[in-house]
Parts: structure tokens; sequence; C-alpha cells
């Protein structure tokens, strides 16, 4: 008998502390409860991914919330990889030109803007609350390009305001190198030409939107027997060949430079932290 109340005690340590390590029920940040929250930083998650999209306009075949849905599933897929990460509501309002005169995307209705000052201070507020919870590494992963310069000047001011704590602000370039030349090599190792490709809006963009949702992307268009240019929106490219069979090749190359990267800047800095101290 004594054994085998033992052997059911050490079950359900096994069973408790598994319960306790499994961490939180979803990576999403707004999926949890504050306790949740609480429970998992105090159980060793210390990383915020803060997923950066845009509202804007992406030709007349894709969705305007291109960008917002996009990075809110790979910034997923890196937090799960990473494995003690959380990952912060998306910013869906960024930087996309002026409104008076309309500049940039803001020429074609749908798009929102922010000046780039509220669009910095923004930022900074968010990883301050997300350090102000206990996360002490913020991530910023931005799927757009006209904001990276900014988003890394973002982390490097919050760094200065950190210095001598253990909290970090990164801006990772992986994420959107990936994004933009990895992935364009990849087609073109596939037979793609450049002018396919593209940089907005054309075969590469739209790949990788039908691999993440296909209902954001209108395939009618993509088939009807007309060139669609800059004047509808598409930048130096042709999506009509465009597959969710090659996003997905996207997709994946995203998250594998985006975790390597994340990986390598943790170390980085906790290395940095102890020769310090």
């Amino acid at each position: 008998m004594r054994g085998a109340r033992q052997i059911l005690l050490a079950c359900l340590v096994v069973a408790t502390g598994s319960a306790s390590a499994a961490g939180p029920a979803s990576v999403y940040l707004e999926d949890l409860t504050w306790t949740e929250l609480r429970d998992a930083v105090a159980h060793g998650t210390s990383t915020a991914i803060v997923p950066i999209g845009g509202t804007e306009q992406s030709g007349p075949a894709l969705a305007l919330g291109k960008h917002n849905t996009r990075v809110r599933l790979l910034a997923g897929r890196i937090a799960t990889e990473l494995g003690n990460a959380l990952v912060a509501p998306v910013v869906a309002y960024v930087p996309e030109g002026s409104v008076e005169p309309p500049t940039s995307h803001m020429r074609f209705p749908g798009t929102l803007t922010l000046p780039p000052a509220v669009f910095a201070a923004s930022l900074q507020s968010i990883a301050r609350s997300l350090r102000a919870a206990g996360l002490r590494d913020i991530v910023f992963i931005g799927d757009h390009g006209g904001y990276q310069a900014q988003v890394a000047q973002v982390a490097a001011q919050l760094n200065r305001e950190w210095a001598g704590s253990s909290a970090r602000a990164y801006a990772p370039a992986a994420y959107y190198r990936a994004a933009s030349e990895g992935f364009a090599r990849i087609l073109r190792e596939r037979g793609y030409r450049d002018d396919e490709i593209g940089t907005h809006a054309a075969l590469a963009d739209t790949s990788l939107q039908l691999a993440v949702d296909a209902a954001m992307v209108r395939q009618d268009i993509l088939a009807a027997p007309h060139h669609l240019g800059a004047s509808d929106g598409v930048y130096g490219g042709d999506p009509q060949r465009a597959s969710a069979a090659l996003g997905q090749l996207g997709l994946d190359l995203i998250v594998k430079e985006s975790v390597a990267a994340i990986r390598a800047d943790l170390l980085a800095a906790r290395y940095g932290n102890a020769q310090k101290r």
C-alpha cells in the first residue's frame, strides 16, 4: 500500500509540475486574462512581440487589412517557435503619407495614416506598458517597408531610456528582409521574373496573402485579362500567377529567419549584461 501511495503521489507531483510549466493557453496577449499573463511571466515568459501592420491599399485584389492579418499570424508562429514569448495586439495604424495633400498610399481610399511622431510615441508607450507587466524583451516586427527605419529608431531610444536595466527593445531587420529580398530570391529560383514579383500588391505580396487568408484576395480580379499597374496600386509586378503554395514558402522563410535573428539578439543582450555585471 505504501508503494502504491508513493507512486500516486509521484504522479500527482509530475502532473502538477506539467500543468504549471505548460504556459499560457494562447501566445496572443489579448486572449489571456491578467492573471494568466502574470503567471506566464512568473514561469519564464520574458519576450513580447509587437506586430506592426498598417491599413493601406494593396491594389484592387488585396483587402486593406493585408498587413495586419499577415503580421499577426507570423508573430504567432514566431512566438510559438521561441517558446517563451507572447504577441501584443497588432498596431494597425501607421504612417502612410499625408492627408492634405494626399501622398503615398493616402491617394487611395481606405488607407489610414498617422503622423510619424504619433506612431513613434505609440510604440514607445506600448513597449513601456509591456515592460511594466514584467516582459523584459520587447521585439518590434513590421510587415510594411515604409516605417522600418523609424521602428529601429524607437528601439534605440527605448534602449537608451532603459540603460542599466534588464529590459531591452529590438527591431530585427530579418523579418522584413526575408519578406522582401529573401522571398524574391526564392521566387526567382523558381523561374518567376522580377516584373512579376514586384514590390507591392504583385506576385510576391499576393502569394503571401493567399497563404495567410485567401478570403482577403479577390481572385476574380487576378484572373481578369487586364494588366494591373501603379494607377491601380500595384507596384513593379504582376500578381496573376500568385499562389498559396508560393506564399507558404515565403511565410516559412520569414518565420525561420526571424526566430534565428531574435534568438541571436536575445543571446547577445544576455551575454552583454552578464559581462557588465
